[in-house]
């Protein structure tokens, strides 16, 4: 793709790899160190004048210095004269702080969905997937749950969670029926997954023969893996947003789905001024 530069963050280097690999691309040189200070220094490694610029840096591990060193790669960036940067965030850092949508944003933002390669996956690896129920953890994922389970033709049901205080669940009610059925389990992100672990047990005890979780973001800090070890999933689907090679060898619960061909999609379309709204609904091949 002539006129078009992929460079990587330091946060995720394989999906910035596949991506580019995809794409027909060689990631573009760039060097990020530290000043004995700590401040982060980055070295773009080639010229970028006239160019279309992707970057790609997800908001994970140490979130802040990657945050940084995105803002200092397109500010190298926008003063080496590249014709247009764009940023490329798989899982977009302090999201959960602001439940507001792009409003703020005064540049062009699309959002991407992970719904068409959560849908493939189910019925490429569940076998029961036609008599299974979509669950949502809580009432707040009710119109994500609803939407596949419409694209599906499923049921769907949801948890509703009665909290003693902010951090603590008093208990939980399990609004629809999953007796004799596999219940598949979707949010958008797991952290410590005490939530998504306690609606496992929640599904079982209601009479599901299976439970499996689809996350978009596998955060999973803290107690977040002995917590699903300990839990009756079946298996614990996240994207390949944020790394996950460390924790599936601690946890082989875990699977992970490849988006890698959506962000590169995005990229080629954005790149030739065609519209993203495709991906919405469909995997690329």
């Amino acid at each position: 793709m002539p006129n078009i530069k992929l460079f990587s963050g330091s946060s995720h280097q394989d999906l910035s790899q596949r991506i580019a690999d995809r794409l027909g691309l060689e990631l573009g040189k760039v060097v990020t160190k530290k000043f004995s200070n700590q401040e982060t220094c980055v070295e773009i490694g080639e010229s970028v004048r006239g160019e279309d610029v992707y970057i790609v840096q997800s908001g994970c591990g140490e979130i802040n210095d990657h945050l940084m060193e995105l803002l200092i790669m397109i500010n190298a960036c926008k003063i080496a004269s590249a014709s247009r940067v764009t940023a490329v965030i798989p899982c977009f850092p302090y999201a959960r702080q602001d439940k507001k949508d792009k409003g703020f944003f005064d540049i062009p933002v699309d959002n991407l969905y992970a719904e068409p390669a959560v849908l493939k996956w189910i019925k490429e690896n569940i076998a029961e997937w036609k008599n299974c129920t979509i669950v949502s953890p809580d009432a707040g994922g009710a119109k994500r749950v609803t939407s596949i389970a419409d694209r599906l033709n499923v049921d769907f049901a949801l948890i509703h969670k009665e909290r003693k205080k902010a951090s603590e669940v008093d208990r939980m009610v399990l609004v629809g029926d999953v007796k004799d059925r596999a219940a598949i389990l979707v949010d958008d992100m797991a952290d410590t997954c005490g939530t998504i672990c306690h609606a496992a047990d929640k599904l079982l005890s209601a009479g599901a023969t299976r439970v499996y979780a689809i996350l978009t973001h596998g955060i999973f800090s803290g107690p977040a893996i002995s917590r699903i070890n300990g839990a009756g999933f079946e298996a614990v689907v996240v994207t390949n947003t944020i790394p996950q090679e460390e924790k599936m060898k601690h946890c082989p619960k875990i699977q992970v789905i490849d988006i890698s061909m959506i962000l590169a999609e995005a990229i080629r379309r954005t790149h030739n001024g065609e519209s993203v709204s495709y991906l919405f609904s469909h995997v690329p091949l």
